[in-house]
């Protein structure tokens, strides 16, 4: 039967596939509509799974709140010009709201809960399939406050949600921002494990005995660097960054606050991303389209 542009168009709306796609799809399934839809449904699985190992080290941070409860979320592609991508960002912003809203456990119960007639892994899959990349959401917290929120988002490769009892909302923000911009481990020396400190210790010390101090000296070295390194780490015993001469537990005190919690997630933390090498890329491509004409 002729394919029509109507159908074509039609298919494309229902799929957000591409017009040849469709046009293809069309064709094999002699214009049955529901067919073709199936077809592309099957054919973006096949294209998602093929993407699946592709590292994505891109993307953005979303935040989702709702009164005290807060999700902050970091979902991946592989290019930041995706992560721009109108479409993209849809996705990102109704995971982000899903987790708010049915506060699943985790990742793979969030990809399972269902949205706009499939799951959010359908959604995904199909965005995949759409966009040619793979897309992953990598993580979320969700936070039930016990004081107030603040919260602070750094272009969309940095998110940050705080809970504080006491202070105002300029004094949330200015907390959250200080976290976007120094990344405290935790918030107190009394929130450092034990473990670590411990390990620490060890390697001041043995840095100041290879100085060949007296022991009495060594003690009060390694118990000043110690300081410092606590005072690099925690919230509280860092300088504030809009004014460096105060701490941010002198500042908090100040204003008669403290700090519950708080959970910062950035774009690609701890992902290798891959080195591309682009010569290599052309003429292995180069390569394989020789092989193909012989």
């Amino acid at each position: 039967m002729t394919i029509t542009a109507s159908l074509v168009k039609e298919l494309r709306e229902r799929t957000g596939a591409g017009m040849m796609e469709c046009k293809k799809a069309l064709v094999e399934t002699d214009g049955d509509l529901a067919a073709a839809a199936e077809l592309l449904r099957t054919k973006g699985q096949a294209k998602a799974e093929k993407k699946a190992g592709r590292i994505a080290a891109e993307g953005r941070v979303e935040i989702a709140v709702n009164g005290s409860k807060v999700v902050v979320m970091e979902v991946n592609s592989e290019t930041d010009f995706v992560a721009k991508d109108k479409n993209f960002v849809a996705f990102a912003e109704t995971a982000a709201m899903l987790a708010l809203n049915e506060g699943p456990a985790n990742v793979d119960a969030l990809l399972a809960t269902e949205v706009d007639g499939g799951t959010l892994d359908t959604a995904r899959t199909a965005l995949v399939a759409k966009i040619g990349e793979n897309i992953s959401v990598r993580r979320f917290e969700t936070i039930s406050a016990v004081g107030s929120i603040g919260q602070y988002r750094h272009g969309d490769r940095i998110g940050v949600v705080v809970d504080i009892s006491g202070g105002d909302d300029e004094l949330r923000k200015d907390i959250a921002m200080h976290i976007a911009a120094s990344s405290p481990a935790c918030i107190a020396e009394a929130d450092v494990p034990a473990d670590e400190l411990e390990r620490e210790r060890r390697i001041l010390t043995e840095q100041a005995e290879q100085e060949g101090k007296p022991a009495e000296i060594v003690g009060k070295m390694v118990k000043g660097r110690l300081r410092k390194y606590l005072g690099e780490i925690t919230l509280v015993g860092q300088p504030f960054v809009k004014d460096p001469d105060i701490t941010v537990g002198k500042l908090l005190e100040q204003k008669g606050a403290s700090v519950n919690s708080f959970t910062r997630l950035e774009v690609g933390e701890g992902i290798e991303k891959k080195q591309e090498d682009f010569a290599a890329e052309v003429e292995a491509q180069v390569r394989a389209s020789q092989t193909e004409d012989e």
